[in-house]
């Protein structure tokens, strides 16, 4: 059934990385690690139309030899939800449009978590949403790793990188493990470059805090959808076998 509403994925694809330069241009089975972003961003039947967001002129010609649309962006802004505004900004959406934040180094997306991203909006009431999922007790800890708290009506409660919920008895326990993907109506991604880095934001270097300090809520979806991001060029061969792994399996059927 077609949603009431119109709805876009924009990937930001940055060139400049301290860890890993030109990490979009990676190749990954033979093609550009935005390339298998781009086209399972595709595949959900929620998005009627993806666009790539680079600074990178080298991007943004082999994304037209792919046949991808990518739109120039300054190259800077301090975030990539900066980065996907200014993009939807060119486009002249509709006020309607819920614009999906796709991460660009998942070559692995599943097209499913973009549907369950767009689904809440569905509500009107829903401004913001993004995903969790189960995450171990052993992680916990892990700094790298962004927990998130959410009550049972599905709204963020906090995002952290420390453990949370704290378990005052000791007990280990699950966390949730927040995904960083976003899917926001047109005027609250306007609302979100206006308010500007928040307190904690800054403190916990996580910019969704920004929303929640200025009352914005977040809705959570639940996953059991497993991320293999790129992070470094080491993860290429993990994410290659992964994904070879994947096309033999659909080939059986």
């Amino acid at each position: 059934m077609p949603l009431p509403f119109p709805c876009i994925a924009i990937i930001p694809a940055r060139y400049g990385s301290t860890r890993f330069p030109g990490k979009p241009l990676t190749p990954i089975l033979g093609r550009p690690m935005f390339w298998h972003v781009a086209r399972r961003a595709q595949a959900s039947p929620s998005i009627q139309a993806v666009y790539l967001a680079t600074d990178d002129e080298r991007i943004a010609r082999e994304a037209e030899l792919l046949d991808i649309p990518a739109i120039m962006t300054s190259p800077k802004h301090s975030s990539g939800t900066d980065r996907i505004l200014e993009a939807a900004c060119s486009l002249d959406l509709h006020q309607d449009t819920v614009v999906v934040n796709i991460q660009g180094d998942e070559p692995g997306l599943d097209p499913h978590l973009v549907d369950r991203l767009v689904e809440p909006f569905l509500q009107p009431e829903v401004q913001v949403s993004t995903a969790a999922r189960i995450l171990g007790p052993e992680y916990a800890e892990d700094p790298n790793l962004v927990k998130v708290v959410r009550a049972w009506t599905g709204q963020a409660l906090y995002f952290s990188r420390a453990p949370i919920p704290h378990t005052r008895d000791g007990q280990p326990e699950d966390v949730l493990l927040h995904i960083g993907m976003y899917a926001f109506r047109l005027p609250t991604l306007r609302r979100f470059h206006q308010l500007g880095p928040s307190p904690l934001e800054k403190k916990e270097k996580l910019e969704q805090l920004r929303l929640l300090e200025a009352g914005i809520p977040i809705h959570v979806v639940l996953t059991d959808h497993q991320c293999y991001g790129v992070d470094r060029p080491e993860d290429v061969a993990r994410v290659e076998a992964i994904l070879r792994k994947e096309q033999g399996e659909c080939a059986q059927y």
